[in-house]
């Protein structure tokens, strides 16, 4: 069977064009230095909704990017999108590291909350303690850019407003005709053709990098049987 994917999506990306990476966000100010680190540990309560993926299963055609952009900004514009795709089809990297999905991983001790100097980065308890950023008190310091710990990070730079986003699990995309948040739907999972996103209600693993990468595969069928047409007599 992983035979049969990587021929897919080999074929897939071929006829795509040139593959762009998509994870390159235009950042249009200098960061600011980051505040020291708090002194006492600070606990927070858990997301109740994390985005787990399957990158075996992507095809990277970037449609989460598009529908991310579109319900959040209004505009399709991939820069914008909190979850960011990337595709390594020029050189064909051996698979599945040809293709890497990357999610806001709603991280259970969140950095980007801890560096706001503004509460703007926040634990939004009223919505399933979502991580995401107040946009009216947003002062575009990039502090959460910066101290972001993945790669590319997942606090978002808008150049245009000239302030940060993140991924809300769509608790206020403006522009979803749907119920977001923890107890709704996302509008990257919903579009996703090759189910390879999924929402999960408890914290993958904080420490394994592919925490967040799980078997999202369907279960293979049971063979069947088909009779054999008996012989013609003539």
């Amino acid at each position: 069977m992983v035979n049969e994917k990587k021929v897919l999506r080999r074929d897939f990306l071929k006829s795509g064009g040139t593959a762009i990476a998509a994870g390159a966000l235009t950042v249009g100010a200098p960061l600011a230095a980051a505040p020291p680190a708090a002194t006492a540990a600070v606990s927070y309560e858990p997301s109740k909704g994390y985005i787990v993926y399957d990158s075996r299963l992507c095809f990277g055609c970037q449609s989460c990017m598009y529908a991310c952009s579109m319900t959040h900004e209004g505009v399709a514009n991939p820069s914008l999108a909190r979850i960011q795709i990337i595709r390594d089809a020029p050189s064909f990297t051996k698979y599945p590291y040809d293709i890497v999905m990357s999610v806001c991983r709603q991280c259970v001790t969140p950095v980007c909350v801890q560096s706001c100097p503004t509460g703007a980065c926040h634990v939004d308890a009223a919505n399933g303690n979502v991580r995401r950023i107040d946009q009216e008190k947003c002062i575009g310091c990039q502090r959460c850019i910066q101290s972001c710990p993945q790669r590319p990070h997942r606090t978002v730079w808008d150049p245009g407003k000239k302030k940060s986003t993140k991924c809300d699990l769509c608790v206020d995309a403006p522009y979803w005709n749907h119920k977001g948040g923890p107890g709704g739907e996302q509008a990257c999972i919903s579009v996703c053709p090759a189910k390879a996103l999924k929402l999960v209600a408890k914290a993958p693993s904080q420490t394994d990098i592919a925490g967040y990468d799980v078997d999202l595969a369907p279960p293979p069928q049971p063979k069947r049987a088909f009779p054999i047409p008996a012989a013609s007599k003539e």
